[in-house]
């Protein structure tokens, strides 16, 4: 399919790129000719909006200090049919754009993500503990949401306008790529992958990531989304080890009470009916929060199939 007729947009998110953003603007313009690229400058100290403009960029400020802030204010304002988006710090390549475009259209789907293939001619493109950690948050959102996500921390994907506009966006900071992946998830939107370059940053440029402290916050949003997600396997799971924890309580007074006639320790007892009861509140709350889920998720979808796919929208505009 031919994306000429579509209105097609770039998202770059920036923070301090004075020495990359010139050269990602102009990769996108040649990758994809007539596609508009925004450049949302996030409390830059530097030359970043001066070196955007320049470079051609329509630039626009958030004054809400993270990643997540600039994409939802984003995804509000910016009218497309194909999104792209990109991180301003020249590690991706920006040359992969039109195949993930293709990719979208051909489906056609909702959600294409590049899967980051680090260049051979560099080894650090992962900082130190940041690639064994997005495997192991892979494999945590896969076995708690059942699907295969490959890179989950991915600042290269394109979008449909269905998936942005139907995308809640809640997330601050660097969280914004995980609440992406489980969005597209837990909608079952058809989505593909595209390999992509990843290579270091040029010189001058400096990561905004903080390993531990990023890395927490992404897993503590992993297991609030767990909890919504999965309220029964969540909840179910803390009530069953207290109804476990109180029968083991429970059975030696059981055979004490058996042998003599008589219930010498009464706090154990209590404990174990206090534990017996909490573990009964959390699996009833899990089974409530489960038909509120569902409710959530077919609002949601509802929401989502407000929009016709794509290649649909190519053929009304045509």
């Amino acid at each position: 399919m031919d994306s000429a007729e579509l209105r097609l947009a770039a998202l770059v998110p920036c923070h301090n790129e004075e020495a990359a953003i010139a050269k990602v603007v102009a990769d996108l313009k040649a990758a994809v000719p007539g596609i508009a690229v925004y450049v949302y400058d996030n409390l830059s100290t530097d030359a970043t909006a001066e070196r955007a403009l320049e470079a051609g960029a329509i630039v626009r400020r958030e004054l809400a200090k993270g990643k997540g802030n600039v994409v939802r204010r984003a995804f509000a304002d910016i009218e497309a049919d194909i999104y792209v988006m990109i991180d301003g710090d020249d590690t991706y390549e920006a040359s992969a754009a039109p195949e993930m475009i293709k990719t979208l259209l051909e489906g056609p789907y909702d959600h294409v993500l590049g899967v980051r293939r680090q260049v051979e001619s560099t080894d650090t493109a992962y900082r130190a503990g940041h690639e064994t950690g997005n495997k192991v948050l892979n494999g945590v959102v896969g076995k708690v949401f059942g699907e295969n996500v490959q890179d989950m921390l991915s600042g290269f994907r394109v979008f449909s306008r269905r998936f942005v506009k139907s995308f809640p966006a809640v997330s601050r900071e660097f969280e914004i790529e995980t609440e992406l992946t489980i969005h597209s998830l837990h909608l079952r939107v058809p989505q593909a992958s595209v390999t992509v370059d990843f290579r270091d940053r040029p010189p001058g440029s400096e990561s905004k990531l903080r390993t531990y402290h990023d890395g927490f916050k992404i897993l503590s949003l992993i297991i609030g989304l767990a909890r919504h997600e999965r309220p029964v396997a969540f909840y179910g799971l803390f009530g069953t080890l207290s109804l476990i924890v109180a029968i083991v309580l429970t059975i030696p007074i059981v055979i004490e009470y058996y042998d003599i006639g008589l219930v010498p320790r009464f706090p154990t007892l209590f404990l174990a009916f206090t534990l017996v009861m909490l573990g009964c509140l959390a699996w009833t709350a899990g089974l409530v929060l489960d038909g509120i889920r569902r409710s959530r998720h077919e609002a949601a979808r509802l929401v989502y199939l407000r929009y016709s796919a794509v290649s649909e929208n190519r053929r009304n505009d045509g």
